[in-house]
């Protein structure tokens, strides 16, 4: 399961008449810890954004699915629920998932979350969906992590291992 972090970053940002204007805006990053969090956004801001930026807070978010498609400029955060039954009281539970969706509007984000759910078995509702402040999401991806020179790749060092017990 993803742990997503929002982060707020102060930073200066060209208007639409040519002027320098501090701004401070939402991402999120997908991170174990918080200080992998911050050094996430710390990468991604350095890569993203020309001058001074300041990170001025990691909060973790209770987002649990995130629905990323190219095509849409604004980030929608849905919540949804569904009933299950408890195992060990057999009582009916109402859980509720946050989803965080980019659509280009509401009627937009309602159908790509509905989309998302309709193979679910149980029945559920979309009780909300509010369009969010977030700019840009960082998931994590596995192959942005360079291999330090001074390490070997396990795979490798297996691979090597298996080459000796053949010859």
């Amino acid at each position: 399961m993803r742990i997503w972090y929002s982060c707020k970053v102060k930073y200066g940002k060209v208007d639409e008449e040519g002027v320098m204007k501090q701004t401070t805006e939402a991402f999120l990053v997908d991170a174990l810890t918080y200080t992998e969090a911050e050094s996430r956004i710390y990468e991604a801001m350095e890569r993203d954004v020309s001058g001074e930026f300041s990170v001025n807070s990691i909060t973790k978010t209770n987002i649990g699915e995130l629905l990323h498609l190219e095509d849409a400029d604004y980030w929608y955060k849905a919540k949804v629920s569904y009933s299950t039954v408890d195992g060990d009281s057999d009582k009916e539970v109402k859980v509720n998932t946050y989803f965080l969706v980019n659509a280009e509007d509401l009627k937009q984000a309602f159908e790509r979350v509905s989309e998302s759910l309709n193979t679910m078995l149980v029945p559920f509702e979309i009780p909300s969906i509010a369009k969010t402040n977030i700019v840009e999401v960082y998931p994590y991806d596995a192959d942005e992590e360079a291999i330090p020179d001074n390490l070997t790749p396990v795979s490798e060092l297996e691979e090597e291992e298996v080459e000796e017990e053949v010859e």
